[in-house]
């Protein structure tokens, strides 16, 4: 792991880019250190994303907690995925249509998660490895299908909060009912880009007992304060050291 720039974002919050090979990342420290870890997923595009990604750490380390995220596969400046980006084009001209989707999903999704699932887990193992860092360590975010693999096959992941905003293949469902950590999943009830049915069935196939479903009316930029709020209290539960 390299760091290419350091700089105090707020007080007593550094933030770190840094390059994983070819990966690019950043990662935000809170003063208290060695820190518990939250590694934070996003649909793609850091340099676009970076405001609400930075917000979302400043919340998490005034709980205490660092925080890290990559760039996915084929996203922000890494190269593009043709195949990729032709499944992605297909999917929103299916969704225009209305037209069956058939095995766009698994064109589109499946790569991603086979790329980035690896490269998430070997930005663990370095960040592990700094001595700011703890455990134990969480996964808020999306895309869910990266989210559901990657609690299904590391076991460093304590806790999941998950962003029920995207299509998934059928394997992710599969994986889902091997999962029993604790979760807690966003849903935004009228989400136009989101099968609202397949959310609900996937928050079903979950094996873990000790999992909720934070539902809010709106698109899917429109998520409430609150649900954050209410995320953020799950962490707290389940990533603060002395509630482990």
């Amino acid at each position: 792991m390299h760091f290419t720039s350091e700089h105090l974002l707020a007080p007593g919050v550094v933030e770190r880019r840094f390059l994983l090979g070819e990966v690019p990342g950043i990662l935000w420290t809170p003063s208290s250190t060695p820190a518990p870890l939250i590694l934070m997923g996003h649909p793609g595009g850091l340099r676009g994303m970076h405001p609400r990604l930075s917000a979302r750490a400043l919340a998490s380390a005034e709980l205490g907690f660092a925080t890290a995220t990559i760039e996915l596969p084929g996203g922000g400046d890494r190269p593009r995925d043709p195949e990729m980006d032709r499944a992605r084009a297909d999917l929103h001209q299916a969704l225009r249509s209305k037209s069956p989707l058939g095995d766009i999903v698994e064109r589109l999704v499946l790569p991603l998660v086979e790329q980035a699932v690896p490269e998430w887990q070997r930005t663990l193992d370095a960040l592990l490895e700094l001595p700011d860092i703890g455990g134990p360590v969480g996964y808020s975010g999306g895309p869910i299908a990266v989210g559901v693999r990657l609690a299904a096959v590391d076991d460093r992941i304590a806790a999941a909060g998950l962003f029920a905003g995207s299509y998934v293949p059928r394997t992710t469902f599969d994986e889902a009912r091997s999962i029993t950590i604790p979760l807690h999943v966003l849903l935004q009830w009228d989400d136009e880009g989101n099968d609202r049915q397949l959310a609900l069935d996937l928050f079903d196939a979950f094996a873990s007992t000790e999992k909720t479903l934070y539902a809010s009316l709106g698109g899917h930029r429109g998520v409430p304060p609150q649900a954050g709020e209410d995320a953020a209290r799950f962490f707290a539960r389940h990533l603060t050291p002395s509630a482990t």
